[in-house]
């Protein structure tokens, strides 16, 4: 295990596939306070993570996943409310490590604002009065995002192809802002996946092959895109925004920013900025 401190101050914890990039702001004491419970909390969280993976691997039907550890039981409850589709707690894992994080260092502690990233799903901490800007990238710094206290978004998560899980879409990026990191990781899933199209430039392949514990079994996972119809290009974002908008009106998600080939479509509050580059 990691726990080393960067030369800008922040807290970098890395342990197995978990990676963590940690900044709290406030009181020094109480920074340093927090970085001390982010530490003490990090030993548990991959090993109880191990003990229940054969559950968080399987796929969320109609009984609520029987799970025991907080993270485990984070992940079970972000995943639920999408069990109509295939979808399993592995979904929300990166987002609900960053919660349970984010609420080891809170514990008995005043601070301004905090955030724990988690491979770029994010679990944020923000005091009255305070704010905080975070970047939004697909193939670059694409936009923005400023979160203010009274905004209720305390997590963003983003997936697509080519990031660290397995995509079942083409999306570039889905990212979402949500109530919890948790909650953000398994829509951002969700967006991802429902940006899709058939093509033969678009390259597939079962998740088993690409990696045998994959909680995706033989689903056909996404490992190349090339060149798209301007057609096929819109409606696959067009069926993405649909997803967003639906896990929007549904109280799910506060908004999201998909992108596929430089193309974006937005469904999200006025305050989610990004650059019209295409």
């Amino acid at each position: 295990m990691i726990a080393a401190r960067l030369p800008d101050g922040r807290l970098h914890l890395q342990h197995g596939p978990i990676d963590l990039i940690i900044e709290a702001f406030g009181a020094r004491g109480e920074v340093e306070c927090s970085y001390r419970q982010a530490i003490e909390r990090f030993g548990d969280i991959l090993p109880a993570l191990v003990r229940e993976l054969p559950i968080l691997r399987r796929k969320v039907g109609d009984a609520y996943p029987l799970l025991q550890g907080p993270v485990a039981q984070r992940m079970a409850e972000a995943v639920w409310p999408h069990r109509a589709v295939f979808i399993t707690p592995m979904a929300a894992v990166a987002g609900a490590v960053a919660d349970e994080m984010l609420q080891a260092m809170l514990a008995g502690r005043t601070l301004d604002k905090a955030y724990v990233n988690d491979g770029g799903d994010i679990a944020i901490h923000l005091a009255p009065g305070h704010s905080l800007r975070a970047g939004i990238f697909a193939r670059a710094l694409d936009g923005a995002v400023t979160l203010t206290h009274d905004r209720p978004v305390r997590g963003i998560a983003t997936s697509g192809r080519g990031g660290r899980s397995f995509s079942l879409g083409i999306a570039d990026s889905a990212t979402v802002l949500a109530a919890t990191a948790a909650a953000a990781d398994a829509a951002a899933t969700l967006i991802a996946n429902a940006v899709n199209v058939d093509h033969p430039s678009i390259e597939r392949r079962p998740a088993r092959d690409l990696d045998p514990d994959s909680d995706l079994l033989g689903l056909p996972v996404t490992v190349a895109v090339g060149p798209l119809p301007e057609l096929l290009i819109e409606e696959a974002l067009d069926r993405g925004l649909a997803e967003a908008r639906r896990l929007r009106l549904g109280g799910l998600i506060d908004s999201a920013a998909i992108s596929l080939l430089g193309r974006w479509r937005v469904d999200a509050a006025p305050s989610l900025e990004r650059h019209r580059s295409a």
